[in-house]
């Protein structure tokens, strides 16, 4: 068969000192939920020492998209003024971090609700209940390994709740984790072939790093960013079906799409200059992934001068989109929904999408936060249900809508950079907590963007009424192997299931995404494997392996660049498809070539 365009050379051998090769094993503690008893704990994973006559490689920064030894890329167009460091490194201002690109500094702008007369959205004025205690966080004695999951049967103090009246069926009711089944079929041999590679595009002189993120995957076309435009290409052999060019670079992009396969996307409305380095995100464009079109593009003012925000996402048909400036709505037809009001004096930070709309709604000033989960009508904007966090906390992340669960970083106490200490399983109807689930940094992975995109959390998965998250890295059995699992928490009762994925000796396992009731994951491979796509059944956990990629060193060497922790993955169909998230410009000293996407199939 012949050799696609840009395909890696395939059928070296793997060399020493690749991408998990074996190394002297610092002393760590076992993952959470392994059964060994700790020692010390864990850290972070950091790629194998090259031979002798090399230097050590730096290890990549958890949650920045770059390959081992990569460097730091910078964010670029469509997150002005940022600079995060990686993961798990300490940075400047409160909370672990300077306030970024249109981040409040002080006071902040105060904005509104629909439903009002005006179009405003509807809040409740009425709340009668107060805030409680801040949460206990994780639940560690003495350096013990936190196994058990339960709680100390003390009712959680760290909020009030404020029920609405309407609201759709809770779907959210605990199956048991007896799998319901899933579409992706096992093939008959797993072994997978690269299909195609997209190359990256060339930066203008000057840049390092521009925003790509966004892709989608329909059953006519992997669809991907690229640098001001969106391609659709074919999911077999990456020929170009389409493109969708835009004024500006993407700033974010929904991950949910409609029954009829339409998204949106935030984008600049200009090229970035010298003299103009950023024209602000407040472009908001649906897309037809079927048709390669974009159907219409709608700003929202604030006096003569547009609204930028941080995030958008979808719920069924409508498009949110949320900022320090507030929160705004429009249906997938173009028509506005709602918009920020400056007479409100709360605003929406943003919304998660999917089955419920929920908006993360702040209060007060920088310091004195108090956050308000709402879950609201996708049409008219009313508030169903209200939780509010503890005062004080300044961000939250929601982690899924149906059900609902919220992460946050308690008292800027999660310490690993992970945006995380606690996640809060909340009742959509009523806005009652359901349950609280401890996250200690050290022994749970998953993390979210503590500043600015409220949905932006990886490695971690809800379905069947669980919350399914990875262990961080702890020594396997073998020599110098290093693994982890995955582990389930009952979203009604916040303990363990007892549930248990193994990665296996050298592999490190990440939660994707569900399917019907089984749970698809990412294996991240040894040194001298390919990466795996497997299926875990939601009842039994027994674990599938649907694919597994060429274990050449030229194919690794581009797969370790796009791990889950900072890039993006859509399989289905017995495909993978792996992209970056940041266009960069060639690593410094190296030869490689670089991609923005990589496509793995089995026969």
């Amino acid at each position: 068969m012949t050799q696609p365009p840009n395909q890696p050379p395939q059928g070296q051998a793997p060399q020493q000192g690749g991408f998990g090769a074996p190394q002297g094993p610092p002393p760590q503690q076992p993952g959470y939920g392994h059964p060994q008893a700790p020692q010390t704990p864990p850290a972070p994973h950091t790629p194998p020492p090259p031979p002798p006559a090399q230097q050590p490689q730096p290890q990549p920064g958890f949650g920045y998209p770059q390959a081992p030894g990569y460097p730091q890329a910078p964010p670029g167009y469509g997150y002005p003024g940022q600079q995060p460091g990686p993961y798990g490194q300490p940075q400047p201002g409160p909370y672990g971090g300077q306030p970024g690109y249109g981040h409040p500094q002080a006071a902040v702008p105060l904005h509104p609700h629909p439903g009002q007369p005006g179009g405003g959205r509807k809040v409740s004025a009425q709340l009668l209940v107060i805030v409680a205690a801040v949460v206990a966080i994780a639940l560690i004695v003495g350096g013990v390994w936190y196994a058990s999951g339960e709680d100390d049967g003390k009712k959680d103090d760290t909020a009030s709740t404020s029920g609405g009246t309407g609201g759709g069926e809770d779907t959210s009711g605990g199956t048991g984790g007896v799998a319901s089944g899933g579409k992706e079929k096992v093939p008959a041999d797993p072994a997978s072939k690269v299909l195609f590679q997209v190359p990256m595009p060339a930066l203008k002189k000057g840049d390092s790093s521009v925003v790509v993120s966004g892709s989608w995957l329909t059953d006519k076309a992997y669809v991907k960013s690229g640098i001001a435009e969106i391609v659709g290409y074919d999911p077999d052999k990456g020929t170009k079906l389409w493109t969708i060019p835009l004024p500006g670079p993407v700033c974010t992009a929904s991950r949910h799409v409609t029954a009829d396969n339409k998204t949106a996307v935030l984008f600049q409305p200009a090229m970035p200059t010298k003299a103009e380095p950023s024209h602000g995100c407040s472009q908001v464009a649906v897309l037809d992934l079927d048709a390669g079109r974009r159907l219409w593009t709608k700003t929202v003012k604030d006096g003569d001068r547009p609204t930028t925000f941080d995030n958008i996402t979808l719920s069924g048909n409508t498009v949110a989109v949320g900022g320090t400036s507030g929160g705004a709505a429009f249906d997938v037809s173009g028509k506005a929904l709602w918009s920020p009001k400056p007479s409100d004096s709360c605003y929406d930070a943003g919304y998660g999408g999917g089955a419920k709309l929920v908006a993360l709604r702040k209060c007060g000033s920088y310091g004195e936060r108090q956050l308000h989960v709402q879950t609201i009508d996708p049409k008219s904007g009313k508030v169903i249900s209200e939780y509010k966090l503890a005062q004080g906390i300044e961000y939250a992340s929601i982690v899924s809508t149906d059900p609902l669960v919220v992460a946050a970083d308690v008292g800027d106490s999660a310490g690993d950079g992970s945006g995380i200490s606690d996640y809060f399983s909340i009742d959509n109807r009523t806005g009652k907590l359901r349950t609280r689930i401890s996250a200690p940094g050290e022994q749970l992975a998953g993390r979210c963007d503590r500043v600015s995109r409220i949905e932006n959390c990886t490695q971690m998965v809800v379905g069947n009424d669980r919350l399914y998250v990875p262990t961080e890295e702890h020594e396997g059995t073998g020599k110098y192997s290093r693994t982890n699992e995955i582990i389930a928490f009952d979203l009604a009762t916040g303990k363990q299931t007892g549930q248990r994925a193994d990665a296996g000796d050298g592999y490190v396992i990440s939660p994707l995404r569900m399917d019907g009731g089984n749970l698809l994951a990412y294996k991240r491979p040894p040194y001298d494997k390919g990466g795996q796509i497997v299926s875990v059944d939601g009842g039994s956990f027994k674990v599938t392996t649907l694919l597994e990629n060429p274990a050449t060193e030229a194919v690794r060497d581009v797969e370790t660049r796009m791990l889950p922790e900072y890039s993006e993955m859509q399989f289905g169909q017995g495909r993978l498809y792996m992209s970056q998230v940041y266009a960069s410009s060639r690593r410094s000293g190296t030869q490689d070539k670089e991609y923005l996407a990589i496509a793995f199939g089995t026969s």
